[in-house]
Formats: C-alpha cells, sequence, structure tokens
C-alpha cells in the first residue's frame, strides 16, 4: 500500500517493479495471483501496526490500557478488512479458474505466501529500517495477526 498515492481526487498506483532486493529476472515471472493477495493482506497488516509503533505502543509509550483498546481495534479492523478483501476476491476471481476452487488448497497456498512475504519483511526490515522490524515479526508469531478467519474462505 505504499505504492498507492492519494492525489486529491483520485488513486494513483506507482512503483510495480516487485521487491527490490530481488533480481529483475525473478520479478518479471508469473506467480499465482494467490501471491499478491498475500502482499495486500501484509499491507493491511502493516497499516494497522505502523499506527501502533507511531503511537508509541510497541515501545511502550504510551498508557496500557490506552495501548491494549487501540491494539484490539487495529486486530479487529485488519482482521475485519482482510477478510473482506479476500472474500471479494474469491467472488470475483473464481469463475476466471485462476486460484483453486477448493478452500483448503487455496488456505495452504495463501498460508505459505503469507508467511513468505512475512519472513521477507523481516530480512527487509534488518537490513533498511531496524526499528520497524517488530511489525513484520509481529506477522509472524503473534497469533492474533495471523489470517486464519476459516469463515471468509
Amino acid at each position: 500500500m505504499g505504492q498507492v498515492l492519494f492525489t486529491g481526487k483520485d488513486f494513483v498506483i506507482i512503483d510495480l517493479e516487485g521487491e527490490p532486493a530481488r533480481p529483475l529476472s525473478e520479478r518479471r515471472l508469473k506467480r499465482s495471483p494467490i501471491q499478491d493477495v498475500a502482499g495486500m493482506i501484509r499491507s493491511f497488516h502493516y497499516a494497522a501496526f505502523t499506527t501502533l509503533r507511531h503511537q508509541g505502543t510497541l515501545a511502550g509509550k504510551t498508557e496500557a490500557d490506552e495501548a491494549f483498546v487501540l491494539e484490539q481495534w487495529l486486530q479487529f479492523w485488519y482482521l475485519w478488512l482482510s477478510a473482506a478483501f479476500i472474500r471479494s476476491y474469491r467472488e470475483t476471481i473464481d469463475p476466471q479458474n485462476l486460484v483453486p476452487a477448493d478452500a483448503e488448497d487455496f488456505r495452504v497456498l495463501f498460508d505459505a505466501y503469507l508467511l513468505h512475504k512475512a519472513i521477507y519483511e523481516v530480512g527487509y526490515e534488518l537490513n533498511n529500517r531496524s526499528g520497524w522490524v517488530g511489525v513484520s515479526i509481529r506477522g509472524i508469531s503473534h497469533p492474533a495477526c495471523r489470517f486464519r478467519v476459516k469463515l471468509v474462505m
């Protein structure tokens, strides 16, 4: 979502070359569209949990009760938005036969791509923004942040 700009009247997508640490030849390979879905879900996670980081709650700089309430709302927002996105995506893409029709097959691929993206982000953050690594680690380790909402699949 860092490559989406709001102009005041419209949204513009920029910087579509993919992960800059990967060679161009690898970024040009065709991959499952589920990889893009996982990337979008990771973007939702970053949007939510960088809010916590900016509020200082990951560093313990705000009052515990306020941090807890904010974290609960952000988790709810992240899971709700992710569920709505995947549900809408599946409704749109399923007739095209581009992703597995079986919910469990979709889930296995999605979980693998989601974990792959989060692990990539840990390395990226360690190399470029070490202060942000907690957000990507949280995407791997925090059970409430893992996308496991069965009803949307």
